[in-house]
């Protein structure tokens, strides 16, 4: 019984000490013609590192003709950066012939890019379909363009350039300036090719982590006569504009024919009132003696002779 406890007690030790003795790793990366110190594996441990990472790594690259020091691949580990995928872009980098050194590598990948994709990137070029862009010529004929464009990884920019989006909004702003500076739509249809030329002379590209190599009129279809629509409206908001003159007009004269009615019968209230004391005058002129029997009668006469002519007159 003391002799299976004292075996468990030997095993348990051996794996505790290959555990934190990695003798076997050790020893496939010194076969890889990897060296790198047992103390180095065991110190890789206690700084909470992954040693099989690091070891497969370098092993990796060195028989890709990599040449790799484990101080930087714990330093990318500990700085959560992901180490076989960096390793892996480098190999690909260097079949490629594209400069590309750890330190670059390592940077593009703390930014949060994928490392590996740009490099593959850089050796085939990648094609983005844009979505469909509306612009307007200047005969006022709508253009609905969809184009290809085909770019390449700009390893150099990656840290800091500008993504998809951004190349694709230039793009769109590119289209968009070609066909409105063209005097017809017709020639836009006749050359599309036309298009692709004005946006490329423009360097869209700078300040991108992409190279732009083409951009191809995938297709064109012709919208709405934007130009007559405008027209339609402003000729719609002109009479609206006009009926709102018109009835204010209408509105003012039937506010001047009310007022003239009201002076109207103003006057004919103080004729009617003038005339009411005609009566009272007359009566007053007899009382003092300045109007006499005849008088009155003359003018009785006067007044019915008028009345007379302009009953004559009406007929």
């Amino acid at each position: 019984m003391e002799l299976i406890i004292w075996i468990a007690m030997i095993v348990v030790a051996l794996v505790i000490l290959l555990w934190f003795f990695p003798v076997a790793l050790w020893f496939q990366a010194l076969l890889s013609g990897v060296y790198i110190s047992l103390i180095q594996l065991v110190l890789m441990r206690w700084r909470g590192v992954n040693p099989r990472t690091i070891v497969y790594a370098m092993i990796t690259g060195t028989k890709a003709g990599l040449k790799l020091k484990a101080n930087e691949l714990e330093a990318h580990y500990l700085a959560k950066g992901n180490v076989p995928k960096v390793i892996m872009a480098l190999i690909s980098a260097n079949k490629a012939n594209i400069p590309l050194d750890f330190q670059m590598a390592a940077a593009i990948d703390l930014a949060g890019r994928d490392v590996l994709e740009a490099v593959q990137m850089s050796v085939n070029p990648k094609v983005i379909n844009t979505p469909p862009v509306t612009a307007v010529a200047k005969d006022g004929i709508q253009l609905i363009c969809k184009a290809r464009v085909t770019v390449r990884a700009n390893i150099k920019q990656l840290v800091g350039g500008a993504g998809e989006e951004t190349v694709l909004a230039r793009i769109g702003e590119g289209i968009v300036s070609s066909i409105g500076s063209s005097e017809s739509h017709k020639m836009v249809l006749e050359n599309p090719d036309s298009i692709s030329k004005v946006v490329l002379n423009k360097g869209l590209d700078a300040g991108t982590a992409f190279e732009l190599l083409s951009i191809d009129i995938a297709d064109i279809d012709v919208g709405k006569n934007i130009g007559a629509v405008l027209q339609m409206d402003q000729a719609e908001a002109d009479k609206n504009i006009a009926q709102a003159r018109a009835e204010e007009r209408r509105a003012m004269a039937v506010a001047l024919e009310q007022e003239m009615k009201a002076k109207a019968q103003e006057a004919r209230a103080r004729v009617i009132e003038a005339e009411s004391q005609i009566p009272l005058a007359m009566a007053e002129a007899f009382r003092s003696g300045n109007l006499g029997i005849m008088d009155y009668y003359r003018m009785k006469n006067v007044q019915a002779d008028t009345d007379m002519r302009e009953s004559i007159a009406k007929q």
